[in-house]
Parts: C-alpha cells; sequence; structure tokens
C-alpha cells in the first residue's frame, strides 16, 4: 500500500515580522543556540572596580555580579563572548538580559538603567551576528527574558502561604519594558526561560502580546522551563505535560526546557514534551553537575554534553540544541559538529496527510 505524500508544512501562526526565516531553517535542520554567560564572563576574573567601569566607580553599592550591567562597562567583553560562540558554529545567540529587568536589578538599585541595559544588550548581539551572518548561516539573535528573583506563585512567607513580594502586573510592567528595548536593539525573537513559576511566564507573554500589539510587529517567542528536581516538576508545581498545557496558547515557535539538570537526568522530560508539543522542542542542559574542582564549575566536557544531546537527536527529540549552566564555546562547538548530519524532530500532525 502506497504511503501518503506529506504535505507542505503548515505555516507558522501567526506571521512574524522578524525571525521569519526560523521556521523553515528548523524544517530542514536542528539548529544550535549558544552556551552559557555567566560561566564565560566568570573566565574573565572581574574584580568590583570592573564592573563598575569609570561611569559607576562612586557607586555607593557593590555591583560586583550584576552581569547585565557589564554590557554598558564591558561591552568589549560581552561582545567577544557572542563572537566566540557564533564562531563555535551557534545560530542563535541570547542577549546579555537574563536579570534585566526591574525586578531582578532592584537587587543592586539600578533599575533606571534596565531600558539601556536591554538597548545595549540587544545591540551589540546584533552586530556580532551581523559580523558573522552569510546566506547559508543566518545569524539570530534571542532577547533573553529570564524569571526574576521574585515569584507570581509561593509565597516568601513559609508562615503566610497567601503572602507575595510582586503582582503579576508589577511583572507585566517589567518585562513589558525590557522586551520594548529588546525589540528597539534588534532582537529577532524573544527567549522567555529558565522558567520555574508559570505565572511569571505568563506575565511575560502578557507582556510581549501587548508589545506585538502596540509596535504592530509580532516575533517569535521560545519558552523554555526548568525541571528543578527528580520529581520531574517545576519549582512552582506543574508536571511538564501541565506547564506545556499552561502555555501552548502562546503559539510559541519552540518550547523546551533549560538549566538546573545535565543532559542524563533531563532526557525523560524533554522525551515527554517532544511526545506532546505541536511545535519545535528546545533542549540547554547544564554540563552536568555541579563540580568546583572543574574549570567551568560543573562535571561534563564538551565530549560528554554533545554526546547526549546527539543521542536525543537521533532519538527525534529536540530541533534546538545548545547549553546552559557550565557550557562554553567548546561545548558548543562539539554540539554543533555531532548534530550536523542528524534530522530534526519531526511531530505528530506537522505534516498533513495529502488526500
Amino acid at each position: 500500500m502506497n504511503q501518503p505524500a506529506p504535505s507542505a508544512p503548515s505555516a507558522p501562526s501567526p506571521a512574524y515580522t522578524r525571525g521569519a526565516a526560523l521556521p523553515a531553517l528548523l524544517e530542514s535542520r536542528i539548529l544550535i543556540l549558544d552556551g552559557a554567560m555567566g560561566t564565560m564572563i566568570q573566565r574573565y576574573k572581574l574584580d568590583e572596580a570592573a564592573y563598575r567601569g569609570e561611569r559607576f566607580k562612586d557607586y555607593p553599592r557593590d555591583i560586583k555580579g550584576n552581569n547585565e550591567l557589564l554590557s554598558i562597562t564591558q561591552p568589549q567583553i560581552i561582545r567577544e563572548i557572542h563572537e566566540q560562540y557564533l564562531a563555535a558554529g551557534a545560530d542563535i545567540i541570547e542577549t546579555n538580559t537574563f536579570g534585566a529587568t526591574t525586578v531582578a536589578q532592584a537587587d543592586y538599585g539600578m533599575e533606571e538603567l534596565v531600558a539601556q541595559m536591554n538597548l545595549e544588550s540587544a545591540k551589540l548581539a546584533r552586530a556580532a551576528c551581523d559580523q558573522y551572518s552569510t546566506p547559508d548561516k543566518p545569524r539570530f539573535v534571542a532577547g533573553a527574558i529570564g524569571p526574576t528573583p521574585k515569584t507570581a506563585s509561593i509565597s516568601p512567607d513559609v508562615n503566610d502561604p497567601g503572602a507575595r513580594n510582586v503582582t503579576f502586573d508589577e511583572l507585566r510592567a517589567a518585562y513589558y519594558d525590557q522586551a520594548k528595548a529588546l525589540m528597539e536593539g534588534g532582537a529577532d525573537l524573544f527567549l522567555v526561560e529558565t522558567i520555574f513559576d508559570t505565572l511569571n511566564a505568563k506575565a511575560a507573554l502578557f507582556a510581549l502580546d501587548e508589545l506585538f500589539d502596540d509596535t504592530g510587529e509580532r516575533l517569535p517567542i521560545m519558552i523554555s522551563g526548568t525541571v528543578t528536581d527528580a520529581s520531574g516538576r517545576i519549582l512552582s508545581g506543574q508536571t511538564v505535560e501541565a506547564f506545556w498545557n499552561s502555555l501552548r496558547h502562546a503559539k510559541p515557535l519552540t518550547f523546551g526546557l533549560n538549566c538546573a539538570l545535565g543532559a542524563a537526568l533531563m532526557r525523560p522530560y524533554i522525551a515527554e514534551l517532544a511526545k506532546l508539543c505541536d511545535t519545535y522542542v528546545s533542549c540547554y542542559p547544564n554540563a552536568g553537575l555541579p563540580n568546583p574542582m572543574s574549570d567551568t564549575g560543573f562535571d561534563e566536557l564538551p565530549a560528554d554534553t554533545s554526546g547526549l544531546l546527539k543521542e536525543f537527536a537521533q532519538a527525534g527529540l529536540v530541533n534546538i540544541a545548545g547549553g546552559c549552566c557550565g557550557t562554553t564555546p567548546e561545548h558548543i562547538a562539539a554540539i554543533a559538529k555531532a548534530l550536523n548530519d542528524v534530522k530534526p524532530r519531526k511531530w505528530p500532525g506537522q505534516y498533513r496527510d495529502a488526500a
């Protein structure tokens, strides 16, 4: 009996004003995301003075560790890190904006710098991508939107389960301001990542919808959650299936997992998403378990992480692969090489049966 021929893949919905080439690329090959920004910054061994730069030399609070500020005070370092990942083969690089919201920057008293942090970070990534892009291998800037240190679903007080230290509207406003500056700086898509509280993620997605309505532009959205332990749940209590069902209404270009776990421990949850999701699946794990004796602070060498992700790819589980904490350009180069000839995942119903 003849098998029905596949029809063309359905068009992305809605149409994108930027990043429009991504769906077609995802049809043809597994795309490579970059690795850890924080791990690379640690290699530079920056002290308090380096974080401050000339502009903030007299700032009254300690700011070492505010990595997002480096896009302003040490832009050459951030640009260099982007270029190392692009040279390693990354198709998509993340902006240095994981904590560049007013909610997160309140820890340093730098809320008023958020717009500049995001704008400059996006410009740095944009310039690096433009330098490395070719007609055969375009590169893309993902505006990184992190979870914030405050959660809308979980009480900060064990004696008062109803207490909250942030509201949905506060998060929505913070995410809107961040996304607006990222878009102005040249981001091709948004990556709402390291989600441990689904309500926080909903606030980010609501803000993105508002921004798209206000600007008339619509960018692809990647969503990536974090399974925090062997329970298979994110911190706010959802299984990966519940997590997907809670956010699938946003029609993300990709849906997946990152951080907290190495690839070996992440595999069953990626396999579950691969069966559930009617969109592309992303996976960028940590480089194994923490190891203070390692140069990167994590166990896995590039050959380890790339070998595990190759197995994921050969099993038909992923469309985008990269690295999170502990991964370096060496890891990304190994992943890109290992996955180069592996076909991307297809999900059930991706192609309609021909009549």
